[in-house]
């Protein structure tokens, strides 16, 4: 599983197998942001809230996925404008960059991946998205060493949901009712997710 460069992998060993002691159990080892997960506000503020304290409100409601494909490696406010909706205020919103058919370990998905913008983030918090969800390893590009997107996302609340996978069997523009549910660690800046758009509507 590709992780975020600097993190390690995860580690899943064989405890117990069924043919030697009638049942199979696993020993898992990773970084709580590892694989599709929610990044809490605590990951970048130091009074914000953990995973365990995330809102349900925030986490399963109305969404709508938007296909954006940036040139370069930046999503801009521009680009969100183009394809936005009125009924997308206010709820959840899923960004499909086709990244996630790119997974593997070469350096090109690791490292270069789309992400937002600031002006992007600024964009969807006047326009009160709840949740944020993308299809790359990270909501902004890695070279922004000062995770300004982040933080400004969660300053207003938005919670962040990264390396999703899937987007693409999403319609562009219809309503889906997302269900993120994390891992709930006390006190943790992010947890694991299963995360389903269901079609509901």
């Amino acid at each position: 599983m590709p992780t975020w460069p600097t993190n390690p992998l995860p580690v899943i060993t064989p405890v117990a197998i069924e043919a030697r002691d009638g049942y199979n159990v696993e020993n898992y080892s990773s970084m709580t942001h590892a694989g599709t997960h929610v990044d809490a506000p605590y990951h970048m503020l130091e009074d914000g809230r953990t995973v365990d304290r995330i809102e349900p409100e925030s986490l399963v409601g109305d969404c709508f996925c938007i296909t954006v494909v940036p040139e370069g490696r930046e999503i801009t406010a521009e680009m969100l404008s183009a394809k936005w909706k009125s009924e997308f205020d206010g709820a959840m919103l899923l960004i499909n960059t086709g990244w996630s058919a790119k997974r593997s370990f070469r350096r090109a998905f690791l490292y270069d991946f789309p992400a937002l913008s600031v002006d992007a983030s600024e964009f969807l918090v006047r326009h009160r998205v709840k949740t944020v969800g993308i299809d790359a390893l990270g909501i902004e590009p890695y070279d922004h060493s000062g995770f300004e997107v982040h933080r400004i996302l969660m300053k207003h609340n938005i919670v962040i949901i990264e390396d999703l996978s899937g987007l693409g069997q999403l319609i562009e523009g219809k309503r889906y009712l997302l269900v993120a549910a994390p891992l709930k660690i006390e006190g943790a800046s992010g947890a694991m997710a299963r995360v389903f758009a269901l079609d509901m509507y």
